[in-house]
């Protein structure tokens, strides 16, 4: 049954790709050589496709009043990083089972991935009864004793109740009020359900409104986002992937079950690569869509452009970041053969929790008080700007507190006068201001910083990478090294001029391949050229958040007694 590409792609399961379309009703766009704005836009008659992807491209605005939209409702096309936080509007109309909500609603393991709905009627578990209205915050979606289900959980009394629905599980299910507020992309990305549109309402514009600005000026009410698709897709005799917008204006049929969907390109992202079992490499491909950065090597790595993948393996590397007090810092990360040297820089302690978790064996750590603290008890020490410590050990003191002796954690210091030491003791609660003093002129690799001393870590370029033809960390004024990770890479060369190999990360290149049946020429990879990889912001977050989640945080400063 035939279908418009915007209803089947509104439709369809992303879970049910790739499908294969034969278009049925076709458009031409007379004088375009068969692509227009970067998108596909001919599409013959007759003609078959495979559907390897889809994801939202733009958004056209409805402006509802009373949430409903009129036929004289002005349209606005919004772009995914329009300005603006949102509330969203919970929907009205029902689910009608838990499958329809997992098959049309994003769930995922981020705070965003956290639907939460209600039932008209009590749902009677086992040994659980869910009462109607009840909040239930779906947290995920796994098979549980060969069932398909989502982990649920409500909150009765502070206590938290978890239990699973099976997809089964039929009813009335609603959309609960969610008071939270969004950016525009937040919302696509996890709060636009299939098959429906989205209600929003401004909740703050983040700029001033400008004669540009597709909304009215003061505007504050509600719109109805319809979401655009732009779809990825591989034609029969292309070795490119194309991109459709969903509102193309195309008739499409399903015919997966009737053609075999073998005789398209396969296209192979670098996570599909990294999945395959170390005895298929070394293997030969070539891409089909290249990577959009400029960065060297990736600005080599050209569509067409056939490249022998020689392993894949997990390699260590420093997430660095530029030491700035404006936000154009850059975020770095750096591979341990990177053969520069640096030089220490002083670290900035806030408390004296951190000069306990700073200080090492191999040195004394040396401070200067950059911020007065006056201490609440006789027995511990007032520190007055400028002062200078040697750090010690953390230990506990007694000291009197409402008439009563108690024990406390203190850090015990030796106080540099001109011309000796005095014995002081700090609490470990105190927020004061402490600068390192720098005594070390060594210069050392980042092997050795990594080994001998604890991250953060301030440092400067002292000997540029002489391998690297553009050195970026040497441009730096200050580097600081927060921690070390482990990432997912492939060894990649040139097929056709092996002269060097490049470490591309997994995660964080879109690229698409397709293997070739050709066999690599020499399967001993070339001279691995060393890459500091510049990374995003969006980036630098998504990857600290990984590590947070991986190991546990540092406990935090015990608080003031009083």
């Amino acid at each position: 049954m035939a279908s418009t590409l915007e209803k089947f792609i509104h439709s369809l399961d992303p879970r049910a790709l790739p499908r294969v379309l034969q278009i049925q009703s076709g458009i031409y766009c007379q004088g375009s050589v068969y692509e227009m704005f970067g998108n596909e836009c001919s599409l013959s008659t007759g003609e078959v496709i495979k559907v390897i992807g889809f994801k939202i491209n733009k958004l056209i605005a409805s402006i509802c009043e009373n949430n409903e939209v009129s036929q004289f409702s002005a349209k606005v096309e919004l772009p995914l990083n329009f300005p603006g936080l949102y509330k969203v509007v919970a929907d009205k109309t029902p689910y009608v089972s838990i499958e329809e909500i997992a098959r049309n609603v994003s769930i995922g393991p981020t705070r965003f991935g956290h639907p939460c709905f209600y039932s008209a009627e009590d749902i009677k578990l086992a040994n659980f009864t869910i009462k109607h209205g009840e909040q239930i915050t779906f947290n995920s979606v796994e098979e549980v004793n060969g069932t398909m289900a989502v982990n649920c959980v409500v909150v009765r009394n502070t206590h938290s109740h978890s239990f699973t629905l099976p997809l089964s599980q039929e009813g009335e299910f609603y959309e609960c009020e969610d008071d939270q507020i969004y950016t525009l992309k937040e919302i696509v990305e996890w709060k636009i359900p299939k098959c429906r549109n989205r209600i929003v309402k401004l909740s703050n514009t983040l700029h001033m409104w400008d004669s540009s600005s597709p909304l009215p000026e003061n505007f504050d009410g509600c719109l109805i986002l319809m979401p655009v698709y732009e779809v990825q897709a591989v034609m029969k005799f292309r070795k490119d992937i194309v991109h459709i917008l969903s509102d193309l204006d195309v008739e499409v049929k399903d015919v997966t079950d009737y053609y075999d969907i073998g005789s398209f390109l396969q296209p192979l992202s670098l996570e599909d690569i990294f999945e395959r079992t170390s005895e298929e490499f070394p293997m030969v491909a070539e891409i089909m869509e290249a990577p959009s950065r400029s960065q060297k090597p990736y600005n080599l790595l050209s569509t067409g452009k056939e490249i022998v993948i020689y392993k894949k393996y997990q390699a260590a590397r420093v997430l660095a970041s530029e030491m700035r007090s404006d936000s154009s810092k850059r975020h770095f990360l750096i591979p341990m053969s990177y053969r520069g040297k640096f030089k220490r820089r002083p670290r900035e302690f806030p408390t004296a929790y951190d000069l306990e978790i700073a200080r090492s064996e191999k040195e004394h750590l040396h401070v200067v008080a950059t911020k007065a603290f006056t201490s609440p008890h006789k027995e511990l020490f007032s520190v007055s700007v400028g002062d200078q410590f040697l750090v010690q050990q953390c230990q506990t003191s007694e000291v009197l507190y409402e008439g009563r002796k108690k024990l406390i954690d203190v850090l015990a210091c030796e106080q540099i006068l001109s011309d000796s030491y005095k014995k002081v003791l700090l609490p470990m609660y105190m927020e004061g201001g402490f600068v390192e003093v720098i005594h070390d002129k060594k210069q050392y690799h980042l092997s050795e910083i990594c080994k001998e001393f604890h991250l953060p870590f301030n440092v400067k370029v002292s000997v540029r990478d002489l391998s690297i033809e553009e050195d970026v960390l040497a441009a730096s004024p200050g580097l600081q090294f927060e921690e070390e990770i482990t990432d997912s890479y492939l060894l990649i060369s040139s097929a056709s001029s092996p002269a060097e190999s490049w470490e591309v990360p997994v995660y964080r290149l879109n690229m698409l391949v397709h293997l070739l049946s050709k066999d690599v020429q020499t399967v001993v990879p070339p001279v691995t050229r060393t890459t500091v990889e510049d990374v995003s912001e969006e980036e630098y977050y998504m990857l600290r958040r990984y590590e947070n989640l991986t190991f546990p945080p540092p406990p935090r400063p015990p608080k003031n007694p009083t």
